[in-house]
């Protein structure tokens, strides 16, 4: 009997052991060195601190609703009302977001770019792949909207976790936008974490995430299932560009199919041919920026007031 109710407790003792390394692997994933992303985005030439530098830009605090600042950068050197907000993906900060906000300036937008919580310059002390991202997303946005007025013309750009948090708040929150640009988001957290398990881990996901998803709700507030745009986009009723890689395997391109079959109204899907994880834009820029202008001069362009 003893010997049962230890390996008992031994078993346990396991299984939340390895919830709580789960959990933590969640909540406190290791980001990337912030200066390994300044020198990789400077040595690849998407950076130039010199022409950044030139712009007229001005660094904003902006209350997160959690009790902390999200670090943001605007940069407008063009006369427009038109703007466009980068969402950068997990373990990255906003210099990643400054080549796509290059390739928006290029195009007559001013831009918005900003630190995640728990990254860069940004407060908070965990990551939720969205879940209290969207919040703040929300915020950046009510900040943009009451600062330029109600003539605003706004488009939102997200890449990865950036991108899955773009879509939670324009399903789940507001649709406040005009556009979306949907780079190489995961349509559901539970179903990309049960991947990445099976992968990295070699074990059954339906032993781990019940366990993982109740240690989460206890230690970070939030379910796992609950961060899902997959069951939220079809309440966003404006344009959405879906870019995804067609060699990712680290979220699948098959997760932005579904979310591209399941939007209703304007969208459009690019699948790029070149590239892993989040390298859609690196690896196929020609194509890319052709892209979005066909996106905008479809669904954004004509839109506007002559």
């Amino acid at each position: 009997m003893k010997k049962t109710l230890r390996t008992l407790f031994a078993l346990l003792l396991f299984w939340l052991s390895l919830g709580l390394y789960f959990t933590n692997r969640l909540m406190y994933m290791k980001k990337k060195d912030e200066d390994l992303i300044l020198r990789r985005e400077k040595e690849a030439g998407r950076y130039n601190p010199e022409e950044f530098e030139s712009l007229p830009k001005r660094e904003i605090d902006i209350s997160s609703p959690f009790g902390y600042m999200i670090k943001a950068l605007l940069v407008e050197p063009h006369q427009t009302n038109r703007y466009i907000i980068i969402s950068h993906g997990v373990t990255e900060t906003k210099i990643n977001s400054i080549k796509y906000a290059n390739l928006f300036l290029a195009r007559g937008f001013n831009t918005l770019i900003y630190d995640h919580r728990r990254h860069g310059e940004s407060g908070g002390k965990t990551t939720s792949f969205g879940h209290y991202e969207k919040f703040d997303l929300k915020t950046v946005v009510d900040w943009l909207k009451k600062e330029k007025g109600p003539q605003l013309e706004l488009g939102i750009h997200g890449e990865s976790m950036g991108a899955a948090t773009m879509l939670l708040y324009a399903g789940l929150l507001e649709d406040g936008a005009d556009f979306y640009i949907a780079d190489c988001p995961f349509s559901d957290f539970k179903e990309q974490l049960s991947y990445l398990i099976k992968r990295d881990f070699k074990l059954v996901p339906s032993l781990l995430l019940p366990l993982g998803d109740a240690l989460l709700r206890l230690r970070d507030k939030y379910s796992i299932r609950n961060v899902s745009p997959i069951s939220v986009i079809e309440n966003i009723k404006h344009p959405i560009l879906f870019i995804h890689s067609q060699k990712d395997d680290f979220i699948l391109p098959t997760m932005t199919k579904d979310l591209f079959e399941h939007k209703k109204g304007p969208k459009m899907l690019y699948l790029a041919a070149n590239g892993r994880h989040a390298q859609s834009f690196n690896e196929n820029r020609a194509d890319y920026e052709r892209v979005i202008d066909e996106f905008l001069q479809k669904y954004v362009d004509h839109a506007l007031p002559s």
